[in-house]
């Protein structure tokens, strides 16, 4: 934790506010992140503007608390916005926010200046898994499933080889493979590549010839 907002939560009296930030870089209008606040106010996060809403993708309705992953489970968290827009929500709810980031974090303003007091603590850093769209009376949320940055350790690489074309595939352009031998090879880590037990005809054939003459020069 940043030492100097450290030394403002052990005052008796403190500011205290939540700030979330969404990739948000090519949705819709938007060039760059939604940075929203749990009330109404605004701050500046490492330059960055953040508010209590936004016209187009409103507000912060809830954040579930952070629950921990269990076996092949990453931690994850429940993100719901209350959205004013249909073309904000349609937005939100649009396969492109799939894997977008988003950081959960707390902070502590100077009461007099409105300043942010040191460095907001990041309390959690994820991605969007699946955002459900939900229509009622009057209301309109959008609620983002967000898992932690972890969940990609449990990712099966499958299909991956180090040739050109699977190079190529995930890095267009980069020829790195592209003039390289010996790629076809099998490397076996730690242990020994197998025996064989089948001998090509050639090689027979060299084993009989070494034996004779063998066999030859202990006679003679």
């Amino acid at each position: 934790m940043d030492p100097i907002l450290q030394a403002a939560l052990a005052q008796p009296a403190i500011t205290l506010f939540g700030a979330v930030r969404i990739d948000l870089a090519g949705i819709g209008s938007m060039t760059g992140p939604l940075c929203l606040l749990d009330g109404a106010a605004t701050v500046v996060i490492d330059g960055e503007s953040y508010s209590g809403s936004h016209d187009i993708y409103g507000t912060i309705d809830s954040i579930d608390a952070i629950e921990e992953g269990e076996g092949e489970e990453a931690p994850e968290i429940s993100l719901t916005l209350n959205v004013p827009q249909a073309s904000g929500s349609a937005d939100l709810a649009g396969p492109a926010m799939q894997g977008r980031e988003v950081r959960v974090m707390v902070g502590a303003l100077d009461p007099v200046s409105g300043l942010v007091i040191g460095q907001p603590e990041i309390i959690f850093l994820g991605e969007i898994d699946v955002p459900t769209l939900s229509i009622s009376q009057g209301e309109r949320t959008v609620t983002f499933t967000v898992i932690s940055v972890f969940e990609r350790l449990f990712e099966v690489e499958d299909g991956v080889r180090a040739q050109d074309g699977w190079h190529q595939s995930i890095w267009p352009g980069e020829r790195g493979f592209a003039f390289m031998t010996g790629i076809d090879k099998n490397l076996y880590w730690g242990g020994k590549p197998p025996t064989s037990t089948s001998l090509t005809l050639a090689q027979r054939m060299a084993n009989i010839r070494s034996s004779a003459l063998s066999n030859v020069s202990r006679w003679s």
